[in-house]
């Protein structure tokens, strides 16, 4: 009985704290009302290479913009690959400096995060962001409320797939991303892997995949700041 418990206390705290449908503490959209067949696609936890420009060739071959949510410390390894993707006009976001569960449990930490990783990326790129995604989607009132503060955009998004982090078949992962579109979808890829390097060969595949079957049932692709009408970018401060 405890244990059922257990569990039942589990889930609802996932539901509630990082599900990307979860809308309970605040605004987290995951997509956008839209009567046309638009997507956006995005990706986490790089830049990391050789993958994140993997990915950023095929877009460009294709005539697409993305939108990257970069971990600041990963932008310090790879500094060339966030310059390329900005001059590409890929959209670039805040997604914290560390990506450690742990600063979501020390007061002020994650913001001290947040503040960091702005100020990296504004050296990079030359214009604040004005995007940022948490790290598991976690999501809280004071949190939220934190990145507005900053004025900040928080963006949620649906997973292309939840086993994607573990290295999953890159066709496996398409079909899952395919079936999961909607018009307005807000679609989550990871070039890099909770910060850190690692091989996303899969992803890769599976980006390649899911744009060619969007593609053939008619979708087209924007950014997460079009797709929401919202700035990408705001004046340096």
């Amino acid at each position: 009985m405890v244990a059922l418990a257990l569990i039942v206390a589990l889930l609802l705290a996932y539901a509630l704290f990082m599900l990307p449908q979860s809308q309970v503490f605040g605004r987290y959209p995951y997509r956008a009302p839209q009567p046309e067949r638009v997507v956006a696609l995005t990706f986490d936890d790089g830049p990391n290479e050789p993958y994140t420009s993997e990915i950023a060739d095929f877009l460009e071959s294709r005539g697409i913009r993305g939108t990257f949510f970069q971990v600041g410390r990963c932008v310090e390894r790879y500094p060339a690959a966030t310059d390329r993707i900005a001059a590409a006009g890929h959209v670039i976001g805040n997604h914290s400096l560390t990506h450690r569960f742990s600063t979501y449990l020390r007061p002020g930490a994650f913001r001290r995060e947040v503040d960091r990783t702005q100020e990296v990326l504004r050296e990079r790129l030359g214009r604040t962001p004005a995007l940022a995604r948490t790290p598991w989607l976690w999501r809280q009132p004071a949190l939220l409320r934190m990145l507005r503060q900053r004025r900040l955009e928080p963006v949620s998004g649906v997973f292309c797939h939840p086993l994607e982090v573990f290295h999953r078949d890159g066709a496996a992962m398409a079909r899952r991303a395919i079936a999961q579109t909607r018009p307005g979808t807000i679609l989550i890829f990871h070039d890099g892997f909770d910060g850190r390097v690692g091989d996303r060969t899969q992803t890769v595949k599976a980006v390649r995949l899911t744009v060619d079957g969007l593609t053939e049932r008619g979708y087209r692709f924007v950014t997460v700041d079009e797709l929401l009408g919202v700035p990408a970018y705001r004046e340096m401060v």
